[in-house]
């Protein structure tokens, strides 16, 4: 008898290979399945962003009438964790466990962390509304209980993401670590795709009802995929409890990275670029709602179409990189694409076309993945094996932390120029200087990369010259 699951898996095992992007990094002891499963930790991080930056926040300011200031403030409460994001990735590379275990207890905290913020979440966004019988209720209830959900859900995600990728690079040699976090990254973006097409169905006819729902469903399925993605992933090794090796401090290993050349300038790019390509994050679905008069399932498309530009731009960036390409030429070309991408956002006010619209918010994505992947490619390669956790920590620190500030900065600019109006002024016109500011903040970045890119281009060998005192180690 024809065995059809058996012929099936093995189509989709023959293509993943050919169609997915850095799916060569699967060998046969760590096949692509287990990378893979793995993975499904970084789909629960992209629908919590997802829940956050696109869909909640459209939800908040337009239906709820929760000021953007105050969206854009609740939405960067989690940058009091960002800064954290390099002590974690430390701790989980030097942690003695007594089950042999580095980075399944910090996931494990990190998705608890997570389902206790989504949990309250709906309560508390209904409360600070003053939605029904909530109306009745304290104001200070309702921001006290949504700054803690939001709180709980970024540490989490922040926890979560940060060691899971650590974790990926554990399981695969050191030449193919930026292959593997590139394929985590990917499912990342698919995942934001999956998730904001499902979060645009179910909330097709909004009720606060149904975000409610939503909202606890997204608390459950967290905990479910975070557990089937670290399920025997991370070898137990008692040899590290019985005889512990000298932990070195935060502040060494730090100065340990930072001290290759062009490491902090490196830094300052990734700040500047991501808080380019962040900054109107909060502000895209709302734009979308008040200015082109879109519904809350069109809104949510955009970030479908930011997440697959993205996903567009780290597959490229994956192939360039491949090839010999320099990681920081890869992130110049990005921060550069980003340019007339949002020139391209004003443009579509003006003319008041959602297509438009759309078309350059996936341009946008497709910049916002070159200059991820070839930046957090460059900060990988300037770290030493014994360090990748700290390295990734340290990448995530300052790109989630140029966000957040971005992201609330853009809220308030925003809110501001809506409440003094000038005379016949449109509904776009308290977006168009965000979107203005973050052209500005991209030539900022490629103003401050040109020398890196100008001295690596310059060394003969394709691996960088950013870091490699920090990866020889002292």
């Amino acid at each position: 008898m024809f065995d059809y699951r058996r012929f099936a898996l093995g189509k989709i095992a023959g293509i993943g290979p050919r169609f997915l992007p850095f799916a060569e990094v699967a060998t046969k002891d760590v096949p692509l399945s287990r990378l893979l499963r793995l993975s499904l930790f970084q789909v629960t991080v992209g629908m919590a962003l997802v829940l956050l930056v696109g869909t909640l926040n459209r939800v908040m300011i337009v239906e709820l009438k929760v000021p953007a200031t105050l969206v854009g403030v609740m939405l960067a409460l989690p940058l009091v964790f960002a800064p954290l994001r390099a002590l974690i990735g430390h701790r989980s590379d030097t942690y003695v466990s007594a089950l042999g275990w580095r980075r399944v207890p910090y996931i494990f905290k990190g998705t608890m962390l997570q389902f206790g913020g989504f949990a309250i979440m709906p309560f508390a966004l209904l409360v600070l509304s003053g939605y029904g019988e909530a109306v009745d209720a304290p104001r200070w209830i309702g921001l006290s209980s949504a700054a803690l959900a939001f709180l709980l859900v970024g540490a989490g995600v922040h926890i979560v993401q940060t060691v899971g990728l650590a974790l990926a690079t554990d399981l695969v040699p050191e030449e193919d670590q930026p292959k593997v976090v590139g394929l985590m990254y990917v499912m990342l973006l698919l995942g934001m795709i999956l998730s904001a097409l499902v979060f645009g169905l179910l909330l097709r006819d909004y009720t606060p009802g149904r975000l409610v729902q939503v909202i606890q469903g997204s608390a459950v399925v967290t905990i479910v995929l975070n557990g089937i993605a670290v399920w025997k992933q991370e070898p137990r090794d008692r040899r590290r409890s019985e005889a512990p090796q000298r932990v070195v401090g935060f502040a060494t290993a730090w100065a340990r990275l930072t001290q290759g050349p062009g490491v902090l300038r490196l830094l300052t790019v990734i700040a500047f670029g991501t808080a380019g390509f962040g900054m109107a994050d909060v502000l895209l679905e709302p734009f979308g709602g008040q200015v082109m008069a879109m519904t809350v399932a069109q809104t949510t498309q955009l970030t479908v179409f930011l997440a697959l530009g993205s996903l567009l731009g780290f597959g490229l960036a994956s192939r360039l990189l491949g090839n010999g390409a320099r990681p920081l030429a890869v992130a110049f070309a990005g921060a550069l694409t980003g340019v007339p991408a949002f020139g391209l956002i004003i443009l579509s006010a003006s003319l008041t076309l959602p297509p438009l619209l759309s078309m350059a918010t996936m341009l946008a994505g497709f910049g916002a993945g070159l200059f991820g992947h070839g930046t957090l490619t460059a900060t990988m390669r300037s770290a030493p094996r014994d360090q990748i956790g700290l390295a990734l920590g340290a990448w995530g620190t300052v790109q989630t932390t140029a966000a957040g500030v971005a992201i609330a900065v853009g809220g308030v600019i925003r809110d501001v120029l809506e409440n003094a109006p000038a005379a016949g002024a449109s509904a776009a016109d308290p977006y168009i200087p965000v979107f203005g500011l973050e052209i500005a903040l991209l030539l900022l970045a490629l103003i401050v990369a040109l020398p890196l890119l100008r001295a690596t281009l310059a060394e003969p060998d394709i691996s960088p010259t950013i870091g490699k005192e920090a990866a020889s180690g002292p």
